[in-house]
């Protein structure tokens, strides 16, 4: 910025101004309040004190950036925990199981404990190729599951005992 010496009338603005600033004024290879800057280098401004309103603290937002590995942290990705095979266990060949396969259309299966009634379904139906209508589940006093499956009236219960090797 190009600042002129102000003339005479203008008292008021030459008492504002630094004697440095008059200095600059007068010669104009010199910057223009650069005495300020440089002392400005030197010193620490002062923060204000912050007033907290509330009597409990509350953390600030910070930046959260995405993570951006490295490498990854596991060699082989993990393999599902519920595939058919670990669900599944096997199935039962009581008394009572071959009676509700022969009246009730209902196999039998000791299956994960872990494992709920749509996971049982479903891997039931991706293993033997059957469809089921309903499953019921009891966990027995040894703390196995077990999971009566009824199928559909499309599928017998004998021929699929028999495809299974339980009979």
């Amino acid at each position: 910025h190009k600042f002129q010496i102000p003339q005479q009338g203008n008292s008021s603005i030459l008492y504002h101004l630094l004697e440095s600033d008059l200095r600059c004024l007068a010669n104009p290879n010199r910057k223009l309040y650069q005495h300020n800057e440089q002392s400005k280098k030197g010193q620490v401004s002062k923060r204000r004190k912050k007033v907290h309103r509330s009597t409990r603290f509350r953390r600030p937002n910070t930046l959260a950036l995405p993570r951006d590995p490295k490498y990854t942290r596991k060699s082989t990705a993990t393999k599902p925990k519920f595939d058919e095979y670990s669900l599944l266990k096997y199935p039962l060949a009581t008394e009572r199981a071959m009676k509700l396969i022969e009246e009730f259309n209902t196999i039998v299966f000791i299956v994960d404990p872990r494992a709920n009634k749509r996971h049982i379904k479903e891997a039931i139906g991706r293993m033997y190729n059957i469809k089921a209508t309903k499953v019921n589940t009891l966990i027995r006093p040894d703390g196995l599951k077990k999971a009566f499956v009824k199928l559909t009236p499309d599928f017998d219960a004998l021929d699929v005992a028999n495809k299974i090797g339980v009979i």
